[in-house]
């Protein structure tokens, strides 16, 4: 909530985001969830994957206010490609925050066209795809 909530959003847009920023329990227990620590074991990030067809969604990928710019983002998008790559699947799928598009760009994803938000009635979300290389090994 803290991450999403560093662009400024209002209390609206962010108590109907409140449940598309959940992470599912059955989510951690399936090992598709990875959390970025300090030495202390402060969690500075996380970033969360799920199937999608054929294809891996990046469902969550947040970083601590503090800790933006240090590199953590990089980190967990690389653990999301390295998560979907052991998968065997293709294509990482980014519905993004309109804030963070560059971000994703940046890392090597490319445009893929508009997805509905499914907490904000009436948002559209820009959707981006990244391509896995399969012949990297993990």
């Amino acid at each position: 909530m803290r991450s999403k909530a560093h662009w400024g959003y209002d209390a609206e847009f962010m108590r109907l985001s409140w449940r598309s920023l959940q992470i599912e329990p059955a989510a951690i227990g399936e090992g598709r969830v990875f959390v970025a620590a300090d030495q202390d074991d402060k969690p500075l990030g996380v970033v969360d994957c799920a199937f999608l067809g054929e294809d891996v969604d990046l469902m969550h990928l947040f970083v601590e206010p503090g800790a933006l710019g240090r590199g953590i983002g990089r980190v967990l998008f690389a653990t999301a490609i390295d998560w979907t790559r052991a998968q065997g699947r293709r294509t990482l799928l980014i519905a993004s925050d309109p804030n963070a598009v560059g971000f994703y760009r940046r890392l090597g994803a490319v445009d893929a066209g508009w997805i509905p938000s499914e907490a904000v009635p009436g948002r559209m979300l820009p959707l981006l795809k990244y391509a896995v290389d399969l012949r990297i090994a993990v």
